[in-house]
């Protein structure tokens, strides 16, 4: 059987970045149409989108045309870059208050990451040489 299916994804796009995006809005859009009220317009309207949603993402992952698929994935990576970098930072950021204190400094607003553990230090701003004190 699996040898069958990756025979019919052969030639085909695949799953990329963007699929993933609208899947998960089809997926959001059918859990809020649960919790509307039942046959309300604003619930079909949910139920509509969230299936137009899955209709479109199928279609983009058994695709042939590979070009346009990936153009249009490249479009959406380029529009979101700025999201995604912040949402990476501020991720990576969390990891690292595991084990560092991370500071700001008080005149020029650099961040500065200090161990934990090490007592009460003097921290020097290593972008305007301010000193200041605090506990790590």
């Amino acid at each position: 059987m699996k040898d069958k299916f990756i025979k019919f994804m052969q030639g085909r796009y695949g799953v990329d970045q963007f699929s993933k995006f609208t899947m998960g809005v089809a997926l959001v859009s059918i859990i809020l149409a649960i919790f509307v009220k039942p046959g309300s317009a604003v619930g079909s309207l949910l139920d509509t989108l969230g299936l137009a949603a899955i209709i479109y993402t199928y279609f983009r992952i058994f695709s042939r045309n590979i070009q346009k698929r990936y153009a249009e994935n490249a479009k959406y990576l380029s529009m979101t870059s700025k999201l995604r970098l912040r949402f990476n930072k501020e991720k990576n950021l969390m990891k690292q208050r595991k084990t560092h204190h991370i500071y700001s400094c008080p005149s020029c607003g650099q961040k500065i990451r200090i161990p934990k553990g090490k007592g009460k230090i003097e921290i020097e701003c290593p972008k305007c040489h301010t000193k200041f004190i605090k506990r790590s």
